[in-house]
Formats: structure tokens, C-alpha cells, sequence
């Protein structure tokens, strides 16, 4: 969400090499964005057996996450799920592969928080042809008030906690590649 209305954000993910363990940003990131990021990584660490990843995959990995459009600032604390599922994604080696947005704030225990700016995501994800959202179980008041015409062909998951976007984004991941 900015001043001007919504946009989508790319998070990229890289395991740089697996000579030590480190965590690189960039993306010109504020500081709020920052902190996600971290909390995103610590929890994905923690709970790496949770998500069918190596236990020790952090152990000896150097990983960049960098957030494209480099020149335009970003900040809050919206992307935290987005950020943790790229981190589980690199980690199990599982390529999301189907247009999904996904806005919420992560918590150290994997709580997702609600975040502002519903109206305007739903916007851009529908002006990128993204039809698939996952939204904080906080955000459905904010979501059912939205008029008909911006919810019509959007299909969307509302969540409480991250192992509830591990469910949406990597099961259907699963049973879409055992389908091909």
C-alpha cells in the first residue's frame, strides 16, 4: 500500500552459497520491512522440520532476499507471510508456481496479524491479473466490505497463523506438480 493506491511487490529468495550461515537484504527496505524480514527468517528457521526442509538447510546457507524495484522505498510490516513462504519455498526447493499475493504480518510464534491498505491490494493484485489473494483472518471485515465487482473472481484464503499459508501455498503446490 503507498500514498497513490496499491501495488504488488516480487520477493526473491537465493541461497548465495553454503560455506556459513548469513541473511543479505536489499531492496531499499525501511526499517519496519527490515524487521519483517528477520522475523520472517528466525521463524522459518525454527520451525524448518514443520515445512518439510532439512532441519539444518540455515546452518550453512547464506541466503539474499531482495525485494525488486530497488529505487522505490519500501516499509511496514505487510509482507512478513509473503517474506517467510519465499524463505520455506528456497528451503525446500519448491518453486511457487501460480500467480498468489499474500499480505500479513508475521509474528516470532507465527501468529498473522492484520495490516492496512486491504482495499488497495485487492486492487493491484486484480490490475496484475493476480486472482488468488491470502489475506489475515483479521482483514475479513475489511474484505467483505469491499464492493462486489473488486471480490468478483478473487479467490481468498483468510489466515490465522503461517502454518495456514504453508497449507494453501504449498499443498496445492504439491498436488498441482502430482497432476502434471
Amino acid at each position: 500500500w503507498t500514498a497513490v493506491g496499491g501495488a504488488t511487490l516480487s520477493i526473491e529468495s537465493s541461497r548465495i552459497h553454503n560455506l556459513n550461515r548469513g541473511f543479505k537484504l536489499t531492496g531499499q527496505l525501511g526499517d519496519v520491512m527490515k524487521e519483517s524480514a528477520e522475523i520472517a527468517y528466525s521463524y522459518v528457521l525454527v520451525n524448518l522440520r514443520e515445512f518439510g526442509c532439512e532441519p539444518d538447510f540455515f546452518d550453512t546457507s547464506t541466503v539474499h532476499l531482495h525485494v525488486p524495484a530497488g529505487a522505490t522505498p519500501k516499509d511496514g510490516p505487510s509482507a512478513g507471510i509473503t517474506i517467510a513462504a519465499a524463505l520455506v519455498s528456497l528451503a525446500r526447493g519448491d518453486k511457487i508456481r501460480r500467480s498468489l499475493a499474500m499480505t500479513g504480518e508475521l509474528t516470532l510464534t507465527g501468529q498473522v496479524f492484520p495490516v492496512g491498505g486491504i482495499r488497495e491490494k485487492i486492487i493491484a493484485a486484480r490490475r496484475s491479473r493476480i486472482r488468488e489473494v491470502i489475506i489475515p483472518f483479521g482483514n475479513r471485515g475489511d474484505y467483505d466490505l469491499l464492493p462486489g465487482h473488486l471480490r468478483e473472481g478473487i479467490e481468498a484464503h483468510f489466515v490465522r497463523r503461517f502454518q495456514d499459508v504453508f497449507e494453501v501455498v504449498f499443498a496445492r503446490s504439491k498436488q498441482s506438480r502430482a497432476m502434471r
